[in-house]
Parts: structure tokens; sequence; C-alpha cells
């Protein structure tokens, strides 16, 4: 029985919005024993089975849309028009994830080839049957349900550790599920801190999906390979935008604000670096600065930005910027207050490459703004840090040429974070931003293994036996140099 709890705190006010359990080792292990057991039922349910529950999901999720931003402005701080937008969508990736489960997973037939003519083949995806699912804090219904709605889908059953900053909203989700008609446990939910996640990697599960920092990453994968449960990890990001001198350069402003503040620029794929071509720098700056300074960061409903969610944060983003000041960059709007976690919006430029603002992840309201002599210098630094999740480029001759160039997972060309809309697409990193992907057909078959089956439609000639005479090792041998030469 539980009897530790915790509050959760909104970092609007300070109040608390809820008290859940702090699941320790055993409850861990309890629930996913429960979704173990309810795993054969919510498979034998079958693709359209399935279907017609996580369908009823969406609708309950819409019928309380309300409560749900509520809870997802309590509990992060954003803004009501971001909660939307967020859970906007991850409605979406529900309803293809449902939609299409059935159209990439199905068993289908392979060709055998020559020398196997008389099997018939077939390739299916088969489901864990237990996914684990540990949560992020700044996107808490989108991100999670990246893996969360793919994982139903795919005919698993899922246990769901939310943030510990975000665990109503986690909760709430749950719940809408149950109210759907879904099985309580073929989707549950455990809530606690670290260790809750801990025991979660080994507890026996058949994957776990984790999003959040690159060094809680590796935390996650060292307990996971006590086990050898697999992981994917969906980790930092150091995200580039680059502006050769054709873009339009409004549209790329006006992008590079939304992407770098949008969330208080608490974002995995948003915009934390631009390398601008010289010929249009100034211009580009001008129209980036101008913009950003109407931007403001508070508690109350007219903000744009709001709190940061986790309050340590906010030292990491003053250190980055002491660092940046320090090297001698230049600070064009700003600056960061001494304390607190409203930080307003912080536009740098001429910043040294070396500094922590340029190489290491931010994750909060700041933009680094550096000239670069050509677009190869843009790529080149670009590409120059351990990450590799996300990019953009704004250029009208050579957008995909020099999107193509770029170290990612995902590089939207005119647009930033466009990607993240498109269920089709997977979304996903390299180096230290993860590996492994969710959403689109990637997404649905990670959540499955690949199942391989042949059967002997007649005999042919058998090869594999241990009686096999020189004979037929001699057609082995015409065989070979008939085919193969």
């Amino acid at each position: 029985m539980t009897t530790t709890t915790f509050a959760s705190v909104s970092p609007l006010d300070g109040r608390v919005v809820g008290t859940h359990p702090v699941h320790g080792a055993d409850e861990v292990a309890a629930a996913v024993a429960r979704a173990r057991a309810a795993a054969p039922v919510w498979r034998g349910l079958g693709f359209s089975g399935r279907k017609r529950v996580l369908h009823a999901w969406r609708r309950a999720i819409v019928a309380d849309l309300d409560g749900l931003i509520d809870t997802v402005r309590a509990e992060t701080g954003k803004p009501r028009g971001d909660a939307r937008l967020e859970i906007l969508l991850a409605l979406d990736h529900l309803s293809w994830s449902a939609a299409h489960a059935r159209r990439t997973l199905r068993r289908r037939r392979v060709a055998s080839g020559v020398l196997m003519l008389n099997q018939a083949s077939s390739l299916g995806y088969v489901p864990y049957g237990v996914v684990g699912v540990i949560g992020p804090w700044n996107y808490p219904v989108f991100t999670p349900m990246g893996s969360l709605a793919y994982a139903l889908a795919a005919g698993n059953a899922v246990v769901f550790k939310p943030s510990e900053y975000t665990p109503g909203v986690g909760v709430w989700l749950q719940r809408a599920f149950v109210r759907a008609g879904g099985p309580a446990d073929a989707f549950s939910v455990v809530t606690g801190f670290g260790e809750t996640g801990a025991a979660l990697c080994r507890a026996g599960v058949g994957k776990i999906a984790f999003t959040g920092s690159t060094a809680t990453g590796k935390a996650v994968m060292a307990a996971c390979a006590e086990t050898l449960t697999p992981v994917v990890i969906e980790a930092g990001g150091k995200d580039a935008l680059l502006v050769d001198e054709d873009a339009d350069l409004d549209a790329a402003a006006e992008a590079a604000v939304w992407g770098a503040y949008s969330n208080a620029g608490q974002t995995c794929i948003g915009i934390e670096r631009v390398y601008a071509h010289t010929a249009i720098y100034d211009r580009f700056v001008a129209a980036v600065a101008e913009r950003t300074a109407e931007l403001r960061a508070g508690a109350d409903e007219a903000a744009r930005l709001g709190p940061l969610t986790m309050p340590r944060q906010a030292d990491v983003v003053r250190s980055h910027v002491a660092d940046a000041l320090a090297r001698g960059a230049v600070l064009r709007v700003g600056p960061v207050p001494a304390d607190g976690s409203t930080l307003q919006p912080v536009l740098l430029t001429d910043v040294d490459e070396r500094s922590s603002a340029v190489r290491d992840e931010t994750f909060g309201p700041t933009l680094v703004v550096n000239r670069v002599a050509s677009m190869d210098e843009a790529v080149e630094k670009a590409n120059a840090v351990r990450y590799g999740l996300s990019g953009a480029v704004f250029s009208k001759r050579r957008g995909r040429d020099l999107a193509l160039r770029l170290r990612g997972g995902m590089i939207a060309i005119n647009a930033v974070i466009a990607f993240a809309a498109v269920p089709a697409l997977p979304f996903g990193g390299v180096g230290d931003s993860g590996f492994g992907r969710i959403h689109g057909a990637d997404g649905l078959r990670e959540f499955t293994y690949p199942q391989a089956l042949t059967r002997q439609r007649f005999r042919l000639l058998t090869l594999t036996t241990m009686r096999r005479s020189a004979a037929t090792d001699r057609l082995v041998d015409r065989l070979i140099r008939l085919l193969y030469r």
C-alpha cells in the first residue's frame, strides 16, 4: 500500500494542483503484472476493435477539452492557446495510429526467391505485450501520445509514468481512456520520481519508450540493459535554422521567433541557433529583434510565454546567457532576470561558437543568431554539435539541398517544426538526441517485433539434409555459377 505522496505544484502561482502517490518498485511491478494479464485481451480485440476504442478515446478527450487544457496549463504554466495546439496535434496522431495500424502491421506475403520456390513466406509484426512509457513535462499530452497511441494501436498494453511535474495530465488521459470503454489495465499510470521510472525499466516490460534529457536517457538505458529490455530514446536537441540570402526574411523571422520562444523555449525540436547569410544578416536580425521585443512572459492570460515549468531550468538559461556575454556576445533583447522562473525572451548575436549557448541544450526562451559568409559554413556549424534531432532551412532555391546536408532525423524547409504535425512521418534523432522512432509507420513498428514465417508447400530439391548427395552438391555448384557470377 502506497503511503508516500507528492504534490503537483503550478508554476503559475505555486498552488497545489493535485496530490499523487509515489509508486515504489512493488507497486510498479504489480501494475505491469496487471497489464500483462490485460494484454492478450487488448490484442484479441484485433485492429478493428482497438480502432473503435481509440477513436472513442479521442472523442472523450474532445468532450472535456477545456478540462484537459486547464490541467495542462495548471501543471506546465503554458498559455491556453499553446495547450490547445498541443492537444490538437496529439489528437491527430491518435487518429492516425488507430486508422493505419492494420495496414502497417498486418501479416503480408513476401517473395521467397528462386532457391525457395517451394516455400510460402510471410512477414508480420507482433506486439511486445507490455510497453512502458516515460513521458516529459514540456508537452505532457502531445509527446507521450506519440508512444501511447502507437503502442496501443499496435496491440500492446501500456504502463505510463508521466513526469513528476505533470502527473495530473497522465492521470487525466488514463481516466478518459477508461471512460471511452478502454480496459483500465490495458493503459495504466504510475506516478513518482526517477525511482519510479527506474522501477518501470526493471519491471519486465517488453520495451521502454523514453522522452527527456540525454543524461536521463542514458540512465534509462543503463537500467534497461540489466534485463536487455529494448528502448526508444527521444532526447534533447540543439536545433539550428539556416537562413539563405534568397530567403523570405519576414517568414524566416516569424518562424525563428515562434520556433525559439513558443512554450517558453521548452521544446526539444525548437530553434536555439540561427545561421544567417551575411548578405541578409542585419535585416534578418532587425526583424527578429522587433518580433522578440513584442513578446512578454508572465502568469496572466494575456502573456504569450508562461513561466518555466521546471524552476531549476532557469539557472541553466542564466548560465548559458552569462557565458555567451562573457565571450563577447551582443545582447539584442533581454536581459535575463537574476532570479525567478518567469524569463523574458532573450536574443543574442555574435555568439562564440565555443559557448554553452551554442553547443549545449538551453531549453529556455533564448535564441542565438550568428552571421555566416556562406551556406556551406552554415551547414558545417549547424552540424558541429553532438545532437542530431531536427533543423530548418529557409531558402527559395537551395532549400532541399541544404536540408539534405543537415545531420538530424527531421528537417523543415521554409517552415519550422512542421514535421511534428505530419502523423505519417517518423519522429526521432541521432547522436545525443537518441535513437528509434515514434510517429508514422516506423512508430507503429517500433512497438512490435518482426516475425518471419515460412511454410513448405511442396518438396523440391532438399539441401538441408545430412544425406545430401554428391550429385546435389554438383548441382548447387552449377546454380551458384549460373545465378551469381
